[in-house]
């Protein structure tokens, strides 16, 4: 049987006195909510601070990606700028090995005339008599010494070995037979001067060696 509402108790004063009414039972959700509060109060600055943090780590990692990406094309422009100076390198080396192979070629071809231009100096010389003849041994001369300095201001020079020791690298023995007051194994008499450039031999001088 269910009771019937409570009648109210009689006031001193005639009246009736009100009876508080039960409080409401506090739900298992309103605990935890008011215990979360209670332990994580709320900051109102910390949500701004956390959006800075975040968009500065997004500015310093832009920044970064646009380092390395500078770096990369510092490190391509410089592979690219090396390899270009070793071509120039090489192109200037090949430049210079061809000019001195054409030039090596032209002085061969030049070699008998000056060898001819030398023994007709010697011949005019052992025969000036007259003025006529010494001037005309001066031409020939004067012939001569210009195609020698031609010759010799790209790098070709001639020598005559006469009373050195015999080296087959630089020369070429035409006979060999006693010779008295050189030593065996001597260039005693040139037959032909030789000729190098920088060095390296365009045509060895032919000798006589004495034994």
């Amino acid at each position: 049987m269910t009771a019937g509402p409570k009648t109210p108790k009689p006031g001193r004063d005639g009246g009736s006195d009100p009876v508080d009414a039960p409080e409401a039972p506090v739900s298992g959700f309103e605990e935890e909510r008011s215990t979360y509060a209670a332990e994580h109060p709320e900051d109102p600055e910390s949500a701004p601070q956390t959006d800075e943090a975040a968009a500065l780590e997004g500015d310093i990692a832009e920044l970064q990606s646009k380092a390395d990406e500078r770096d990369e094309y510092l490190a391509l422009a410089q592979r690219a700028q090396a390899d270009f100076e070793n071509y120039r390198k090489r192109a200037a080396k090949d430049v210079a090995a061809a000019e001195g192979r054409g030039t090596a070629k032209l002085a061969r071809e030049l070699l008998p005339a000056l060898d001819n231009l030398a023994l007709a100096l010697a011949a005019a010389e052992s025969g000036a008599e007259t003025e006529h003849d010494r001037k005309l041994v001066e031409g020939i001369r004067l012939v001569e010494n210009e195609l020698s300095a031609a010759l010799a201001r790209v790098g070709i020079e001639a020598y005559s070995p006469e009373g050195e020791a015999f080296d087959p690298e630089l020369h070429e023995a035409m006979a060999k037979q006693p010779v008295e007051g050189a030593a065996s194994g001597t260039v005693a008499e040139v037959y032909q001067r030789g000729y190098r450039q920088n060095g390296v031999v365009l045509r060895p001088a032919r000798v006589v060696v004495a034994e």
